[in-house]
């Protein structure tokens, strides 16, 4: 275990963002291969596959960690903290790398399945839609599986805790932005002008009252504005200004009509001052949503490897793009609690390796559970 540790924590010195996991890529490639484990690389630009057969069972179970870091600063003071400024492993994929390939090791060392393991390292999780990249360049279609799981750190649980549900357990993300323009001039003139900022700070206002408004209360859905952008000068109305935002959901039809209501709402918004507003929306993750049987697998895998495991009373509003992987193939995505520890994408996060043994034990169990040895 000492030997993981070490990985884990090189790997957190030596993150690499979305589609430039090259140096993790290759340590993972070597890894599997070192184990006789069959390996493919290059699968959605940098995602890594290993193949692991046992017997002659025609099961055929997948098994996903993530591998990409943050663009952000490492604040934490620890040894292994980042070596290359602007980037951070402050959601711990460098640990879910490092838990799927001591499973990878433990497996392929005990032989104690009868089927397939398809040990599936993916690039580029955190918003460049990296699952997708490795489905559309053929994943499932190559390397066939009955179903996929996954496991991700969970902080708001205590170490030794798990959840999962069936259905929804993350939201499907989008992402607006909103250009207004046709305003322009001098601070000290504003009859001579429409004001876009006046417009813009409306409109922020008025997007905060959508969900409230336009969504049936028993349906879950957040909007949120993160960035406001006009203006260079104090004595002057900018030409333009720009608006950008996250929607999470879980149902597609309270996704169209968010979609909807907030091109109206900027459109008419901005009209009554005279001014237009250019809208750009972006559904760039489904929800993520667990097949039923499989998330009691994951659950009877998790009570196996000695967690208290639960059903989660409420899945979380943010997003992962696992979630593809689910639209594909049946499967479940499991919260491994982490705590105590910093939130997830905070700047002086870090992993906790006292995670790693449990990571390894319950994707072994998956495997055992869905690949029993037959007697």
């Amino acid at each position: 275990m000492a030997a993981l540790v070490a990985l884990r924590r090189d790997l957190h010195a030596h993150p690499e963002l979305g589609f430039a996991e090259h140096r993790t890529a290759g340590i993972v490639a070597a890894f599997l291969s070192a184990r006789g484990i069959d390996v493919y690389r290059g699968i959605g630009k940098t995602g890594v596959v290993g193949v692991l057969r046992r017997g002659r069972g025609t099961g055929v179970i997948g098994l996903r960690a993530d591998m990409d870091a943050l663009p952000m600063e490492d604040a934490g003071g620890q040894p292994w903290k980042s070596q290359h400024p602007g980037r951070c492993h402050a959601c711990g994929h460098d640990g879910h790398t490092v838990m799927l390939l001591g499973a990878a090791d433990r497996l392929a060392r005990e032989a104690d399945f009868d089927g397939t393991v398809i040990f599936i390292f993916q690039p580029a999780e955190e918003g460049l839609a990296g699952a997708k990249a490795m489905i559309d360049d053929g994943l499932f279609s190559r390397f066939p599986c009955d179903a996929v799981y996954a496991v991700h750190n969970w902080p708001e649980l205590p170490l030794g805790a798990a959840q999962t549900r069936p259905g929804a357990i993350m939201a499907a993300a989008d992402r607006f932005d909103i250009r207004v323009t046709g305003g322009g001039g001098h601070a000290a003139q504003p009859h001579l002008s429409p004001d876009t900022l006046l417009a813009t700070s409306e409109l922020v206002v008025q997007l905060n009252t959508l969900v409230a408004r336009a969504v049936d209360p028993c349906e879950p859905a957040l909007l949120t504005v993160t960035r406001i952008q006009g203006g260079f000068s104090h004595n002057m109305i900018p030409a333009e200004a720009r608006i950008t935002g996250t929607v999470r959901t879980f149902n597609p039809q309270v996704q169209d009509i968010i979609e909807r209501r907030l091109r109206e709402m900027a459109t008419h918004v901005t009209a009554a001052q005279g001014l237009k507003a250019e809208v750009t929306y972006q559904r760039y993750y489904p929800a993520t949503l667990n097949t039923a049987p499989e998330a009691q697998v994951a659950l009877r895998a998790a009570e196996r490897t000695g967690l208290r495991a639960s059903v989660a009373d409420k899945p979380a509003l943010t997003s992962e793009d696992f979630s593809f992987m689910l639209q594909a193939v049946p499967g479940a995505y499991l919260w491994l609690g982490s705590a105590e520890s910093r939130p997830l994408h905070h700047p002086a996060y870090d992993f906790n390796d006292a995670l790693i043994p449990l990571g390894i034990r319950w994707f072994c169990e998956v495997v055992r559970d869905r690949l029993a040895l037959k007697t």
